[in-house]
């Protein structure tokens, strides 16, 4: 008994579900494609019940261009349809849109526009008009142009000279205009309509199709057949793929990338501090250190500089030192070798004379002050006596 009461079950609530999606594929006017699908109908093509919602119904007709007839303002032709965004691009069939916004009405249907703007319409003598202004070329003549503006300061001015006033109108525009444009011949472009109900933008992001859910029902929902129900599962699930390996990379990556700043920092800072090196020995043999530097009193006896705010090095130097490759700076203490006059910074050469005898830039020996010499000779010379 309980299979046949959840087969009947299904054939009940499913049976007019699938039989409304059966009868409502996507249709179009001849080879202009267009896809038609709820919310809009195509008539004649479509059955009127549960197709398409009310207001929304479209026709073709006979050089199969799809029109959208509105209560009070007409025929138009539809250049476009966008469902995600719930946008319909209409076109006046006579090519003079103006002209038909100058008695537009979307009372009765259910399209709005996104924005709205004033336009006051002048009729203006072309003698008048002629190599100053962009007239509406499909309601001018020989004798009268007509303008468009939706500055009221100028259309004041204008009409201050020679024109006169048709009508001011709120038109439907894509985009508001922030400032005063002028004079606009730009009405002719498409018309720009939406709407809010029914709202299907978030069914058609995820791929899916909007319909009623029951021949009896006028509830809205969102419906995907298998191939699309597996295509969506699939990226869902290499999303999910590459989110689960994306995070942790960067994650990685970021850790590395700190991790080298800051051994890069510690290399630069004992560079400084430590500018000389020593060779590995060879394998097998002993590591030997013979120490060829200079003491520290004749290190001491080599003249100190303090940099100024200048950063003016005595000698002939550059602004580098040549040990640690570091620019100089203000406040730091130099050390300079009396003979060659070649300075560094005085905890580099410092240590550099303790290991090495000779000057890093020239390779010379260098000798005592002549300052220490003389003392050194001052106390030979008191001992003997």
């Amino acid at each position: 008994m309980g299979s046949p009461k959840i087969l009947l079950f299904l054939l009940f609530f499913l049976f007019p579900t699938l039989n409304a999606q059966k009868h409502c594929q996507i249709s179009m006017c001849g080879n202009k494609y267009i896809p038609i699908r709820f919310p809009f109908r195509l008539k004649s093509h479509q059955p009127r019940r549960n197709c398409g919602y009310p207001g929304f119904d479209l026709s073709c007709n006979k050089q199969n261009t799809t029109v959208l007839k509105l209560p009070f303002s007409g025929e138009f032709y539809v250049r476009e349809i966008n469902y995600v965004t719930q946008e319909v691009l209409l076109y006046d069939p006579l090519k003079c849109l103006p002209r038909r916004l100058l008695s537009f009405n979307l009372a009765g249907s259910p399209f709005i526009s996104a924005f709205y703007q004033n336009y006051t319409f002048l009729s203006c003598p072309s003698s008048y008009t002629k190599s100053r202004f962009a007239p509406i070329d499909c309601l001018s003549n020989s004798t009268h142009s007509v303008l468009a503006t939706s500055s009221m300061t100028l259309a004041n001015q204008i009409l201050a000279e020679s024109c006169k006033l048709m009508k001011t109108i709120t038109v439907p525009v894509k985009r508001p205009v922030q400032f005063n444009e002028g004079f606009s011949n730009s009405l002719n472009n498409d018309l720009h309509l939406t709407w809010y109900e029914p709202d299907c933008s978030i069914c058609e992001l995820q791929g899916g199709i909007c319909g009623f859910k029951s021949n009896t029902s006028k509830e809205i929902g969102c419906f995907f057949n298998r191939e699309n129900s597996r295509s969506n599962d699939g990226l869902q699930i290499f999303r999910i793929i590459c989110l689960a390996i994306a995070v942790p990379a960067m994650t990685c990556a970021i850790g590395i990338a700190c991790f080298a700043c800051l051994v890069d920092r510690s290399h630069r800072g004992h560079a400084r501090r430590r500018p000389t090196a020593v060779a590995a020995a060879p394998d097998g043999l002993e590591h030997s250190i013979v120490m060829v530097g200079l003491d520290d009193s004749t290190i001491e006896s080599y003249e100190k500089v303090v940099l100024g705010e200048s950063r003016r090095v005595p000698g002939r130097n550059d602004t580098t030192c040549p040990i640690c490759l570091s620019e100089y700076c203000s406040k730091e203490t130099l050390r300079c070798i009396p003979e060659c006059k070649h300075c560094f910074h005085a905890e580099c050469i410092d240590e550099w004379l303790r290991l090495n005898g000779t000057c890093p830039v020239c390779r010379n020996t260098p000798s005592p002050s002549p300052a220490h010499v003389n003392s050194d000779s001052d106390r030979a010379n008191s001992e003997t006596f």
